[in-house]
């Protein structure tokens, strides 16, 4: 039996009218039906970040917590002005530390045709400076809006489907990192 995984999901956005929320939940609900793997999904909304950068200050204890006990991310994040939203970049700057060598997998929304492919480019970047090792397969949601009804079901089912590749490339590596990590824990 292999070890389990925590892999959260975090979303992306506090805006109000966040319509990517709703790609997020279902991105949770997926991974939640793989076995060994444990998700939570992490709405910025609950969470406080004051200030900007990696100061002591700055964090937020139950999301340190969270990334220290993370195998893995799957982030979901609404394509705004061409790249991600403030509040994600501010929550992935507090945790600089927790996330060395831990794999990421993205999904983009957007209410265009798009669906978060510019948001996804300019957060590998970001990731990677972080220390996070990004996966190649990512999800999109383009004309979010339109796939969800107003209470966030899905209305078109092969987006339920069109999940499971990213999180299977997420969980092949999350578990090879793993190994990895504990290999050299073990050999030093």
């Amino acid at each position: 039996m292999q070890d389990s995984l925590f892999i959260p999901v975090l979303a992306g956005t506090t805006r109000e009218q966040r319509k990517s929320f709703w790609a997020a939940q279902l991105v949770a609900e997926v991974g939640s039906t793989i076995e060994g793997v444990e998700t939570y999904l992490v709405d910025p909304k609950v969470f406080y970040f004051p200030g900007d950068g990696n100061d002591p200050e700055g964090k937020d204890a139950r999301y340190s917590e969270l990334t220290s006990k993370a195998d893995g991310f799957f982030i979901v994040t609404p394509e705004y002005n061409h790249s991600f939203p403030g509040t994600l970049k501010r929550m992935l700057d507090s945790e600089l530390e927790n996330y060395n060598h831990k794999p990421v997998a993205f999904a983009g929304a957007s209410s265009g045709n798009w669906g978060g492919v510019r948001a996804i480019e300019s957060l590998v970047i970001t990731v990677r400076e972080m220390g996070l090792v990004a996966t190649y397969t990512d999800m999109h949601f383009p004309r979010v809006q339109d796939l969800f009804d107003s209470e966030g079901n899905l209305l078109d089912e092969k987006y339920r489907e069109r999940c499971i590749k990213p999180w299977q490339e997420l969980v092949w590596m999350a578990r090879a990192l793993k190994k990895a990590k504990n290999s050299d824990t073990q050999n030093n």
